[in-house]
């Protein structure tokens, strides 16, 4: 049975981005996989704190010095036949979290030699989730998927499997919007996208999943 683990890089466990997730692996779950949903905002880890252990000679390279609660989540992913990122947008970049956590997976796993430009010890099928405020629009016009091109690229390099990707624009973020200061937003047109996109953004994470089990 293959087994697909999702990393919830929002500190929400039950919003956009931790919905998008189930979905995939609701998909993945009923293609016969097995599945595991990780909140790393529930976890206690640091970054990568450039110890440079993992660039030893004499060291086992893939491998983190670090121990805390990241640890069997990086050993689980080993095992593990497919990986989904998912986080929010926050200030146009991925929550401090999911970077926190990439950087760890990333860096243990990347040693510095143009022969072998990873240690994963095989090829993982991945993708990305990206939740956030923003419209295609303004996704384009900042450059947003151009600056995520490189958490893409990198994914592929470590990991050896080109990405796939779904971007969910123009998320509700309240669940009552006259209670915070939103006026840039519309809470109307807000309502509207929760009720008639975000079940299509669902579907397209269930699908998803259910891809990433066929690879």
């Amino acid at each position: 049975m293959k087994k697909v683990l999702a990393i919830n890089g929002s500190p929400r466990r039950n919003c956009n981005t931790a919905k998008l997730l189930e979905s995939a692996l609701n998909g993945a779950k009923d293609a016969g996989a097995q599945t595991e949903l990780v909140h790393l905002y529930g976890l206690n880890f640091k970054g990568c704190i450039s110890c440079l252990y993992c660039k030893r000679k004499d060291k086992e390279h893939g491998t983190c010095a670090m121990k805390d609660d990241l640890t069997p989540v990086l050993e689980r992913i080993k095992e593990a036949d497919a990986l989904i990122f998912g986080s929010p947008i926050y200030f146009m970049n991925l929550s401090a979290g999911m970077i926190a956590f990439m950087e760890r997976l990333f860096f243990s796993n990347y040693i510095y030699s143009d022969e072998i430009p990873t240690v994963f010890p095989k090829s993982l099928p991945n993708a990305f989730i990206y939740t956030m405020n923003m419209t295609e629009d303004h996704v384009k016009d900042f450059g947003i998927r151009e600056r995520f091109a490189f958490h893409e690229g990198t994914a592929e390099r470590i990991l050896k499997a080109k990405p796939k990707i779904l971007y969910a624009y123009d998320t509700y973020q309240f669940n009552d919007y006259s209670k915070y200061e939103s006026s840039i937003f519309d809470a109307e047109h807000k309502a509207k996208m929760r009720e008639e996109v975000f079940p299509k953004q669902l579907d397209e994470a269930y699908e998803l999943g259910k891809s990433l089990t066929q690879l």
